[in-house]
C-alpha cells in the first residue's frame, strides 16, 4: 500500500510560501527595498516596468555580498540577522526571516549582481523557478543590483488575479513611500516605464514628510515630540484643516517599521476629537521608538501587524503626545463670535439714539439698577399703567397680512394650506406646491403634506436627485460647459494615477479633463449645471470621495463615481435656501424613481402622519 503523505518538492514549497509573502508586485518591492536598507545603503533606486509585472529592479550602494552569500541568500530561511531564539526578540532590522528572496525566486526570473568593497570583481547569479541556472564573476559597482522579471510567470492563475497597471502602480507607490518615510537619511528614486516619478534627496524627517505630502503641507504640520524612559514618540500631525475623508495620509512607524494598528489610529482620533468633522480623518506621520523586547513583530508574514507587550501604555502615550502638540500650537476648538450680517442692518445699529430715547432709558428702573448704588436687588412697585403695557405685547402679534414682511426678515414662517397646485404624489406623499416651507437649522425642510407634514434632509434629498441624474447620463452623456479660463490641476502621483483611471467616466457626466504634463491636468470643461470657479477643489474632493468608496468591491467603477459625484455636488447641511430653492428641491425629489432613500439607503425624508401627531398629544 502506497504512502499517502510525502514531502513537497522545494520549488513547489517555495511557491506556496511565496503566496504569503509575495501577493502582488508591491509585496516584492517592499521586501527588496527593506533588504537594501538593511545592507546599509544611503542611495536606493527602484525601477519598474508594466507596474512591476514585467520588471522590478532595486539598485543600492550597500555593503554587497560575497559569492557564497549571493547564492545562499536565495535558500529558504537563510538569514544573517538571527542565530539564536533570543535574537528574535531584539530585532532592529527590517527583514530577518530569510523568506523574501526565496519567495521572489520562486515566482519570477531573478538576476543578481553584487560586490563588496574589498573585492575586485562582483558576483552574478541567475535564478529561475528557485533553481540557480548560472553563477559567474562580473564587473559591477559596490552594492547590490537585483532584478526580478515576469512576476508569476510560472503561476499563471495568480498572475490573472493582478489588477490593472494603474491599481498595481498605486500599491507600489504606497510601499515605496512607507520605506522612504521611515529612512529620510537615504536617497530614494522611483522610475516607471523609463519616466522619473520620485527623486527624493536625503534630509530631515520633516523634509521627507513634505516630499511625500506635498509643498502645501509646509505650514500645515505640527511637530510631535515626547520622550520617556519607556518609549519616544516623534513626528508630525496635520492641522485640522488637512483632515480628509480617507486615511490616505496616515503613517505609523514602530522602530522604523511601518505598521497598521486600528488601536493606535483610535488614540489619535480621540486626540483630534472636536477639532475635525466626525467623518474625517487626521493626517499624521508618527514614529515610535521602543525597546524591541516590548514588541512582537513576528505575528504576520508581511510584518505590518505587531503586538505590544502593553497596548494601553502605548495608546495613552500616543494620545497624550498628540494632544500636547496641538495644545502647544494653540490648536483647540474655538467659538465663533462673528456677528450675523443681518444684525448690522437693524435700527439699533444703523440709527443714532435720540434725546427722547436717551431720557426714557435713563428714567427706567433697569437703568438705575446698573448705575446707582444698592439698586441691584431692588424690586420697584409696578403701577397699573405699566401693567397695561404688557397687554400690548400680546395684542401686537402680527397677523397673516404681515406674512411677506416677516418672511423677508427671517423672523417667522406661516404655513398655509391650499387645494390649488400639488406636486406629483410619491410614496403616498402629496405636498402643496404653493405652501410656505420652513427650513430648520439650515438642514431640514418642513413641508405641509395632505395628511400631516414631511421633514426633508436637504443634503440627502439632493444626493438622491443628483444620483438619478448622473445614472441617466451614463446612457446619454451629460452636457459640458466649456471653461473660459481653463484651470491647471497638479496632483500627487497616486492621485494622478487615479484620475487617469476615471477620466473617461468623468467625461460622460460632463467633465472635460486632459493630461497636461507630469502629474498635471487641465480642466477644459465642467458639467453644465455645476457652478464654475471652484473646479480644482471640486476634482480634489471628488478624488477623496472616490478613494473613500474604493474599498467597496461590490460596485463597479462607474457606480462608485456616480455616488461620489452625487455626494460631492449636493447642497450641504447648513446651507441656507430660499423658498424657491426649497420648492425646487422637493419637487425634484418627489419626481425621482426612488425618492425616499439615498443610494446608500439613508432616508431622504420622514413622513409625519396626522394620526401619529395626534397621538403625541394624547394622554
Amino acid at each position: 500500500m502506497a504512502n499517502s503523505i510525502h514531502l513537497l518538492p522545494d520549488h513547489i514549497a517555495n511557491q506556496i510560501a511565496a503566496g504569503e509573502v509575495i501577493q502582488r508586485p508591491a509585496s516584492a518591492v517592499k521586501e527588496l527595498l527593506e533588504n537594501a536598507v538593511d545592507a546599509g545603503a544611503n542611495e536606493i533606486k527602484l525601477i519598474i516596468n508594466d507596474a512591476g509585472k514585467a520588471l522590478i529592479q532595486v539598485i543600492d550602494n550597500g555593503k554587497g555580498m560575497n559569492p557564497i552569500d549571493a547564492q545562499n541568500a536565495f535558500a529558504r530561511h537563510a538569514t544573517s540577522k538571527i542565530s539564536s531564539i533570543e535574537d528574535l526578540f531584539q530585532i532592529r532590522t527590517m527583514g530577518f526571516r530569510g523568506e523574501a528572496l526565496a519567495s521572489v525566486a520562486a515566482v519570477a526570473q531573478v538576476s543578481l549582481k553584487t560586490r563588496q568593497a574589498q573585492d575586485e570583481l562582483g558576483t552574478s547569479v541567475e535564478i529561475e523557478n528557485s533553481q540557480v541556472s548560472e553563477t559567474s564573476p562580473v564587473a559591477c559597482p559596490v552594492g547590490t543590483n537585483i532584478s526580478m522579471k515576469n512576476l508569476f510567470f510560472n503561476v499563471p492563475a495568480r498572475r490573472n488575479f493582478l489588477k490593472s497597471n494603474s491599481a498595481e502602480l498605486k500599491h507600489i507607490i504606497e510601499e515605496f513611500t512607507r520605506v522612504a518615510l521611515a529612512f529620510p537619511e537615504i536617497y530614494f528614486s522611483l522610475t516607471n516605464n523609463g519616466q522619473d516619478v520620485f527623486h527624493w534627496e536625503s534630509g530631515s524627517f520633516k523634509q521627507r514628510a513634505i516630499h511625500v505630502l506635498g509643498n502645501s503641507y509646509q505650514t500645515k504640520l505640527v511637530a510631535v515630540g515626547e520622550k520617556t524612559d519607556y518609549l519616544t514618540i516623534s513626528g508630525f500631525v496635520g492641522k485640522p484643516e488637512t483632515a480628509k475623508k480617507t486615511r490616505s495620509d496616515q503613517y505609523f512607524f514602530v522602530n522604523r517599521r511601518f505598521i497598521k494598528s486600528a488601536y493606535l489610529h483610535h488614540a489619535i482620533a480621540n486626540a483630534f476629537d472636536g477639532l475635525i468633522p466626525k467623518e474625517s480623518f487626521p493626517s499624521y506621520i508618527l514614529y515610535i521608538d521602543v525597546d524591541p523586547s516590548q514588541v512582537d513583530i513576528n505575528v504576520h508574514p508581511t510584518k505590518q501587524e505587531i503586538k505590544f507587550e502593553d497596548d494601553k501604555i502605548i495608546y495613552a502615550f500616543v494620545q497624550a503626545a498628540v494632544k500636547h502638540a496641538l495644545a502647544q500650537f494653540s490648536i483647540a476648538p474655538s467659538l465663533d463670535f462673528s456677528l450675523d450680517a443681518n444684525i448690522q442692518q437693524l435700527d439699533a445699529i444703523q440709527k443714532p439714539v435720540s434725546d427722547e430715547q436717551r431720557n426714557s432709558t435713563a428714567s427706567s428702573s433697569l437703568y438705575a439698577g446698573f448705575t446707582q448704588k444698592n439698586q441691584a436687588h431692588f424690586i420697584p412697585r409696578v403701577s397699573e399703567a405699566e401693567k397695561k403695557e404688557w397687554k400690548s405685547f400680546f395684542s401686537d402679534i402680527p397677523t397673516t397680512s404681515d406674512q411677506n414682511q416677516l418672511e423677508n426678515a427671517n423672523e417667522t414662517y406661516i404655513v398655509k394650506s391650499s387645494s390649488m397646485g400639488l406636486y406629483k404624489e410619491s410614496e403616498g406623499v402629496i405636498v402643496n406646491e404653493d405652501a410656505t416651507l420652513l427650513q430648520v437649522n439650515n438642514t431640514y425642510i418642513i413641508a405641509p403634506a395632505q395628511s400631516g407634514f414631511i421633514m426633508v434632509h436637504q443634503q440627502l434629498a439632493h444626493e438622491r436627485v443628483l444620483y438619478e441624474k448622473y445614472q441617466k447620463a451614463t446612457v446619454q452623456p451629460h452636457a459640458t460647459q466649456k471653461s473660459l479660463f481653463p484651470v491647471v490641476l497638479e496632483l500627487s502621483v497616486a492621485d494622478a494615477i487615479l484620475l487617469e483611471e476615471i477620466i473617461e467616466d468623468l467625461a460622460i457626466i460632463g467633465y472635460e479633463i486632459e493630461p497636461f504634463g507630469q502629474n498635471s491636468f487641465i480642466i477644459q470643461g465642467i458639467p453644465a449645471d455645476v457652478i464654475s470657479g471652484n473646479e480644482k477643489n471640486a476634482i480634489e474632493l471628488l478624488l477623496e470621495q472616490f478613494k473613500h468608496f474604493s474599498g467597496d468591491i461590490k460596485f463597479s467603477k462607474r457606480e462608485k463615481l456616480i455616488r461620489c459625484m452625487a455626494r460631492q455636488s449636493a447642497i450641504k447641511a447648513g446651507q441656507s435656501l430660499s423658498q424657491k430653492e426649497m420648492h425646487g428641491l422637493i419637487e425634484s425629489l418627489l419626481n425621482c424613481e426612488t425618492p425616499n432613500v439615498t443610494a446608500t439607503g439613508a432616508p431622504t425624508y420622514i413622513d409625519f402622519k396626522e394620526a401619529y401627531l395626534d397621538g403625541l398629544f394624547t394622554k
